[in-house]
């Protein structure tokens, strides 16, 4: 099998990024950047998949060269190729994200297409449904579980108040959850690897984005709680703070 994993990069988890003076965008200078958690799953599932069924695992990731170092920490799980496509660290329309991974998709014929469900800096979980229509491939979303047998592939997927099971062929594209599995760690020798690996640079064709970002901004702190007591004895003031200060009676 041969499998495409879309790979984005971003702020580390806990990095307290700051605003541009513009607030349509964070500073980048001084963060720490890191492959995108949930990427990391689909990673995972790539690398289960050819090891029990032959093939080659393919980074692909769109962005300045500055997001190598990236790419190169996804290549450390163990994948075997990477891909870079040469365009702005920040795209904020996810169509013309898609539109450009499926170009250069397209014409590489990948049995399999793995994103991570959704990408934790923007959360738009769009661009693995959009690449899918692009290609006209079959797609299964927030998946927890695969099985494949030749050509036909058997999905579970997380859906609001339970579980969807999907049968569907292959070439497709997946987005991975959470729990599908246990991302490896990357051991010395997979990083030492990773270094070899050479990049493959294209350069594709933007569209113009028709989304734009007008504002960003930090959700309102929260007041600290407060311990009024205990038992009985405290609901008259518990009472009393509820309807003049939180006004919710």
């Amino acid at each position: 099998m041969n499998i495409a994993i879309c790979v984005k990069e971003v702020p580390d988890t806990e990095t307290r990024p700051k605003l541009k003076d513009d607030n349509q965008d964070i500073q980048r200078e001084g963060i720490k950047w890191i492959v995108n958690p949930y990427d990391e799953f689909a990673i995972e599932l790539g690398l289960q998949l050819t090891e029990k069924h032959g093939g080659e695992v393919t980074i692909v990731s769109l962005g300045p060269k500055e997001i190598e170092p990236t790419i190169r920490s996804a290549l450390a799980m163990g994948a075997q190729k990477a891909i870079r496509l040469d365009g702005p660290r920040t795209i904020n329309d996810p169509l013309t994200t898609a539109r450009v991974l499926a170009k250069v998709l397209k014409e590489k014929n990948y049995d399999l297409i793995l994103f991570g469900k959704q990408a934790i800096d923007d959360d738009h979980a769009q661009v693995p449904q959009m690449v899918s229509e692009a290609l006209e491939l079959p797609c299964a979303t927030v998946v927890v579980k695969l099985e494949v047998d030749g050509e036909q592939a058997y999905a579970e997927r997380e859906i609001e108040g339970g579980k969807e099971k999907l049968a569907f062929s292959l070439p497709a594209v997946l987005s991975c959850q959470k729990g599908l599995n246990e991302p490896r760690y990357r051991s010395l020798k997979g990083i030492m690897a990773a270094k070899k690996v050479t990049i493959e640079e294209v350069k594709p064709e933007l569209d113009s984005q028709k989304l734009s970002i007008k504002k960003l901004s930090f959700p309102p702190e929260k007041k600290p709680g407060r311990i009024v007591g205990e038992g009985v004895e405290a609901v008259p003031e518990l009472v009393q703070l509820l309807k003049d200060e939180a006004k919710v009676i």
